[in-house]
């Protein structure tokens, strides 16, 4: 997927250059003043388009497991014209790797015309399970188009580069997260010489990007970054099955943990110095073990999780959801074969625990089809997923204006390469909705579809602008010809998940 949405952006912008209908060139907005020096981008007769902008210092050698430091100004023009770069990552869900570890830059798209007024700015933290994933995967011509904002998408470390931890080292563990917030300080200081409104910043990610969203309602750090949050299948509370039965882990860390995570690696090095000095490909050897933002550091006191239980968040409009079948794209990973209906309580019990294994047997009857994978994957959605997201929901809107949402559009084409079959089809997968925010190359829409996109675009847009996505309800429902409120807590069975 990355691979493919990066060609297109990249020849978006190449497009442009060679001919495409221009709004004035130089003239016209081309060459845009930051306070680190000018940068030169491409501009259509629809919109302005600029790529790897760096917000912070190369993250090399010295400064490899170190917070973010400031950028070197620059003489003369810097040509951005091109996309950012892909953070150092292994390959995975059809993800291409990567080795680069200066990677420390955001893109920025307009629409074309000059702004009568300062325009809404949505910053977009791409998803990735913190391991990894890129801001140019994400076409966001058509968001900043079609509801007049400026839409930001940002680059941050991964996996072992972004989330490990040393003892002693200062940042153990949040290094991505800290570099989210510098993008955050960037966008402060510059966003208006592109034309958008330093007081009104949307933030807004999907999965891991999600979670960040939540880290940064909690962090103190980010008071006055943003005007309002949008967490897209990323609850605070997310959880994921552990290694035993019944366990569940949450996607948060205590520092001293990830710090003697850290110090058991076995690369050949005692000390972080010999560590600093490691290839990137080495690191990557470990890349996966490193995939939780640890709490318990200057960016992230306290784990976000506790922040939203206890009111001890920013309190901004935010707007919070999820996919109707969020599991259906992970079960298949680790059950790949079919899954008959007589093994449904053993496997239950492999992922419940005896006892709750039982009663999720009882509380999720078979549909027939022979396989029990889907039911397992209601049942792994409703409890880390669903009904997360539904206390989300309700501890935050205690304190502030709180939106809902669940996308339930259930025959979106597959955007991961290689999925094999699954009993009943994906339905509303995790990640199935952003087809309809971003322009996703190679991804048909029906008609019905491209209806629901340009509805899911507005409201996203209208949230952005006003607090306000558009909709009384609670939690609305979005589906092709099927928009309207949903009894979302009853339809995810979250009183017998004790979560109602």
């Amino acid at each position: 997927m990355a691979g493919k949405l990066t060609v297109a952006v990249a020849a978006a912008m190449t497009l442009a250059l060679a001919g495409v209908p221009q709004a004035g060139a130089d003239g016209g907005g081309r060459v845009v003043q930051t306070d680190k020096g000018a940068v030169s981008g491409t501009v259509t007769s629809d919109y302005r388009l600029f790529g790897s902008i760096p917000y912070a210092a190369a993250p090399v050698g010295p400064n490899r497991w170190r917070d973010p430091r400031p950028v070197a100004p620059w003489r003369g023009v810097r040509d951005a014209s091109k996309p950012s770069p892909v953070c150092a990552q292994t390959p995975q869900l059809g993800e291409r790797g990567s080795d680069v570890e200066d990677c420390l830059y955001l893109n920025v798209v307009t629409p074309a015309k000059k702004a009568e007024r300062p325009r809404p700015v949505m910053v977009w933290i791409h998803g990735g399970g913190f391991v990894n994933g890129n801001a140019a995967q994400y076409d966001a011509r058509r968001l900043a188009t079609r509801n007049d904002a400026v839409v930001v998408t940002v680059n941050y470390r991964l996996g072992v580069f972004g989330f490990f931890g040393y003892p002693g080292l200062a940042g153990s563990g949040a290094f991505g997260i800290s570099d989210q917030q510098a993008a955050l300080r960037w966008v402060r200081r510059n966003v208006g010489a592109f034309g958008g409104d330093t007081r009104n910043v949307t933030i807004f990610g999907e999965s891991a990007g999600g979670l960040s969203v939540c880290a940064h309602l909690a962090s103190p750090g980010a008071a006055g970054l943003f005007a309002k949050a949008i967490i897209q299948s990323g609850p605070c509370g997310l959880t994921s099955p552990g290694g035993e039965p019944g366990e569940l882990v949450s996607f948060w860390k205590p520092r001293a943990e990830v710090e003697q995570q850290g110090a058991r690696l076995r690369l050949g090095c005692a000390d972080v110095e010999c560590l600093r000095s490691l290839p990137v490909a080495t690191l990557l050897r470990v890349h996966g073990e490193f995939a939780s933002p640890a709490f318990g550091t200057g960016v992230l006191p306290v784990s976000p999780l506790v922040a939203q239980n206890t009111g001890r968040v920013h309190r901004v409009p935010t707007l919070v959801g999820s996919t109707h079948d969020e599991m259906t794209m992970y079960v298949p990973l680790f059950v790949p074969d079919p899954l008959p209906d007589s093994a449904f309580p053993a496997k239950a019990a492999a992922v419940f625990g005896q006892e709750l294994g039982a009663r999720v047997v009882a509380r999720y009857p078979l549909n027939g089809n022979g396989d029990v994978r889907d039911e397992l994957a209601a049942a792994l959605t409703d409890r880390s997923w669903s009904c997360p997201t539904h206390v989300t929901r309700q501890l935050l809107g205690r304190r502030m204006p709180v939106s809902g949402y669940e996308f339930a559009e259930r025959d979106m084409p597959m955007i991961f390469p290689d999925m094999p079959p699954f009993p009943g089809g994906y339905g509303a997968y995790h990640a199935s909705e952003l087809p309809l925010l971003f322009e996703f190359e190679g991804v048909p829409l029906t008609p019905g579809q491209r209806a629901l996109s340009d509805y899911v675009v507005t409201a996203w847009g209208r949230f952005a602008r006003t607090g306000d996505p558009g909709w009384e309800a609670q939690v609305q429902s979005l589906a092709a010809g099927a928009v309207g409120p949903t009894d979302f807590a009853a339809d995810h069975r979250c009183d017998f998940w004790g979560q109602q």
